[in-house]
């Protein structure tokens, strides 16, 4: 009730420095103290301090105490008085000490594809000893003016606040501008001062935190027997990005990890060579953005592989070839030779294009030549389709003419858009009441083949039909890349080649184009993939996107690198409209100046001079009426 008061000089101070604080007592207000000597005392916590004790205005009576030394973090000043005998604590003041926030240091951040959201940690630093807030603050730098990262302050806001005196929190991603820059720093404040630290200057795609890709396949290559090829897939919420990974692995007896690095991402496979023969390997890999900035995914999960052992290699096979009197189906004969009937073969295995070993001896098998000019008078079949039967053949399956055929030529080869490329392989099927071959002279996975199929009459050949087909599909190796052929103010004209076949590795089902703002708003269209054009609608204005086309077979996907754009403020139309309108008024600006300048009449007409009516007749004219009031 106003007996005792206690005050000190400040309740925060540097750790080290003097304390001040002073104690007064209204003895009017403290019954029992009336009459008598008032006798003032302190006590820092438990321990006694001595002040010096005064007579002050009003009959107060005041104690003033210094502790040039206050080397305590926290401490409680209390004031006491002698009360009928005893001593009594009549008054109390709180003191805390400390340091200024230490600098917090090693900031890093990694952006969660999971949610976008941007979680930062650093280190502290020493303790202040004092209730300390620390924000992390972010601001956006103008994209017209990326090196002010580190002045600006205007547009700086509070991304995220620590909880429980950690050292990390997450930025939420409506506070984020992705693929632009923007500046993070640590911002801590106390009683005693305020401390940031070093500010980052980045794009949150930039320090993405990969999601690892996924090992599919381990395979050996037949032809270079050190050498294995593997397949990967890369996670769904990298797809859209362009990567650079790193492949690692060993044997079990290994004491260190061999490295393979500069492998792109999107191509899926790659082949690695130097291996020992009949030894079990162990394989992981990783990945990350190709800029470089962001961080390395973790590890895949691991794959175990064991290479084939030490064998021999197969020999070559011939290549039937067209001569210029006629199509060749088979090895070739001179052109103009006389048109065999069906050959028969007495052998037991079919007969495969090209060279057969036998005995140690190589037997041609009998040529089928369509003279020049001379058309096929035998029916085609009704239908022509074939499906994998392995990795490494194919099975080519046809519902036969509805006349009788005495047998079937097949023939095969790699579809490849290098011109000049030709390498046929053939069988013949021998039941004309076949309905279904397995061809497996060089076939390989991933491989195109053009197959034909003719049937054979007792003295013409069938017109042969035609398909394609795959032993087995993957994703492509490669998406083809974007250019803008044309940009508006809503929409953006996009063209690409096509993939070339010997890349595709399966059939091209479509294409898919993406294309996502600077908020993350992520669209996309699945485009027809005979078509190498398409135009994007319903842009926004003066807005920048990140664009990628992403290749797709029924084994998987491929993306391509991505592409920026920015559309434009007007269409062309408008801003052709704009400068006419504003030449115009240029135009007509000019001439009336050069009208008003030089032609009086044109003065006369906006401008006419008007008469002073004080010098007119009128106004010196007097009625007579009023003439005669005068005088």
């Amino acid at each position: 009730l106003g007996c005792a008061s206690a005050a000190v000089g400040s309740p925060v101070v540097p750790l080290g420095s003097a304390v001040v604080a002073s104690c007064t007592i209204r003895s009017e207000l403290c019954r029992g103290l009336e009459q008598g000597k008032v006798r003032i005392t302190w006590m820092l916590d438990n321990e006694p301090v001595a002040g010096s004790q005064r007579r002050g205005p009003g009959g107060t009576e005041v104690s003033n105490l210094t502790l040039p030394w206050f080397n305590r973090t926290q401490a409680k000043l209390w004031c006491w008085v002698e009360w009928n005998g005893t001593k009594q604590r009549v008054g109390m003041a709180e003191i805390r000490a400390g340091y200024p926030p230490a600098k917090p240091f090693n900031l890093s951040c990694i952006l969660n594809l999971s949610d976008y959201g941007l979680t930062c940690q650093w280190e502290q630093g020493a303790d202040s000893h004092l209730p300390t807030s620390v924000t992390l603050k972010c601001a956006g730098v103008p994209q017209a003016h990326p090196s002010r990262c580190h002045r600006s302050r205007a547009q700086a806001v509070t991304g995220c606040t620590p909880q429980g005196g950690r050292s990390h929190c997450t930025v939420p991603r409506r506070l984020l501008q992705l693929y632009r820059q923007m500046e993070i720093w640590v911002s801590a404040a106390n009683a005693l001062g305020t401390a940031e630290s070093e500010h980052l200057c980045i794009d949150p795609m930039d320090v993405a935190k990969l999601d690892p890709p996924a090992l599919q396949s381990i395979q050996s290559i037949p032809f270079q027997t050190d050498c294995v090829t593997l397949a990967w897939e890369v996670a769904q919420s990298n797809a859209h990005m362009e990567l650079q990974c790193e492949l690692r692995y060993r044997a079990p007896e290994d004491p260190a990890w061999a490295l393979v690095t500069g492998i792109v991402g999107q191509a899926g496979t790659t082949q690695c060579c130097g291996f020992l023969f009949g030894t079990q390997y162990h394989f992981q890999m990783r990945c990350r953005r190709s800029s470089a900035r962001g961080y390395w995914s973790e590890w895949s999960l691991g794959r175990n592989y064991t290479t084939h052992e030490k064998g021999g290699c197969g020999g070559t096979r011939g290549v039937p070839s067209a001569q210029p009197g006629g199509t060749a189906v088979g090895p070739s004969v001179p052109a103009g030779t006389e048109h065999p009937r069906m050959p028969c073969l007495h052998s037991g295995p079919t007969a495969v294009g090209g060279e057969r070993a036998s005995a140690g001896v190589p037997r041609m098998l009998p040529s089928l030549v369509i003279p020049a000019g001379c058309p096929h008078a035998g029916q085609p079949l009704a239908r022509l389709w074939a499906v994998p039967g392995g990795e490494r053949s194919l099975w080519v399956r046809w519902e036969p003419p509805p006349a009788p055929a005495a047998a079937y030529v097949l023939e095969w080869q790699r579809g490849s858009s290098e011109p000049g490329r030709c390498s046929t392989c053939w069988q013949m099927e021998h039941d004309g009441a076949a309905t279904a071959a397995l061809i497996r002279d060089g076939i390989e996975p991933f491989q195109r083949y053009n197959i034909s199929v003719y049937p054979l009459y007792k003295d013409a050949i069938g017109v042969p039909v035609h398909t394609a087909a795959y032993s087995k599909q993957k994703a492509p190796s490669y998406a083809p890349k974007l250019h803008l052929k044309s940009i508006s103010k809503s929409s953006a004209e996009l063209c690409w080649d096509l993939v070339p076949v010997e890349m595709q590795n399966g059939f091209i089902t479509s294409y898919t184009i993406f294309w996502a703002n600077s908020t993350a708003e992520v669209s996309s269209t699945a485009v027809n993939p005979s078509l190498s054009s398409f135009v994007i609608q319903e842009l926004k204005p003066s807005t920048l996107y990140k664009v990628h086309i992403m290749a797709s077979t029924a084994a998987g996907s491929t993306n391509g690198t991505s592409l920026t754009l920015v559309t434009t403020v007007l269409d062309d139309i408008e801003i052709q409209v704009l400068f006419l309108t504003l030449g115009l008024i240029f135009v007509l600006l000019i001439l009336l100046l050069i009208c008003f300048q030089k032609n009086g009449r044109v003065k006369q007409q906006f401008w006419p001079s008007v008469p002073d009516p004080a010098n007119s007749s009128l106004g010196k004219w007097v009625p007579a009426e009023l003439q005669q009031v005068r005088s």
